[in-house]
């Protein structure tokens, strides 16, 4: 069902897509920063169950129910882009997603639940995976179902990895980033605008 050669090239495309910066790759480097491997790992996974729900929502039809309906679509985009400003404020106004003075310890809970919020409310990965995965799903070969599942799954499971590798790779840099605040500081401005500019480049989406 799965040529090993087009496995392969699904393969090196999403991990391009993974180690391409965006808001939730950010959110695990942040969390590995300022809350400790362990929180790094959990943001991680976090984002790949947000894939995840993506994949299952274009599977089973709700990507393209939010593509075709003007409602469902706008009710989407405006919780999506807003979730994403809000978060972007947040950033900028605490300057504390990238941090290494002593932390106020945040519940893994809290932590795995912005993570995925940040995922799953953003609806550019669901428009995404209904373009980008059925280009290697090839009919002749079995359930169409299946094959976008498990190439979805397989997806969400490279996100998983790669944001948590990201998070614990932040976390041994802690003492590098010790001596250089204002990188430091450029790096949660930097954080910050890249929420809120995703944010505003959803809420300019439009229908197709």
């Amino acid at each position: 069902m799965f040529p090993f050669d087009i496995f392969v090239a699904y393969t090196l495309a999403c991990v391009l897509l993974v180690i391409s910066p965006g808001p939730d790759n950010l959110l695990a480097i942040g969390r590995g920063l300022s809350q400790g491997k362990r929180a790094a790992v959990v943001s991680g996974c976090s984002s790949g169950v947000g894939i995840l729900f993506h994949v299952l929502a274009a599977t089973f039809g709700l990507t393209l129910l939010i593509q075709t309906s003007e409602v469902a679509f706008y009710i989407v985009k405006t919780i999506g882009a807003g979730y994403l400003i809000w978060l972007g404020i947040k950033v900028l106004r605490s300057r504390s997603l990238f941090s290494l003075k002593p932390a106020k310890k945040q519940s893994l809970a809290s932590i795995f639940s912005t993570g995925f919020l940040s995922a799953a409310l953003n609806p550019k990965p669901g428009m995404f995976v209904l373009a980008f995965i059925p280009q290697f799903i090839n009919p002749a070969l079995g359930s169409v179902t299946l094959q976008m599942i498990i190439y979805g799954v397989w997806f969400a499971i490279l996100t998983a990895i790669g944001f948590s590798l990201m998070g614990l790779f932040s976390s041994q840099l802690s003492r590098w980033f010790s001596n250089k605040p204002k990188l430091v500081s450029g790096l949660n401005i930097g954080a910050g605008v890249t929420f809120v500019t995703s944010g505003l480049a959803i809420a300019l989406m439009k229908q197709r």
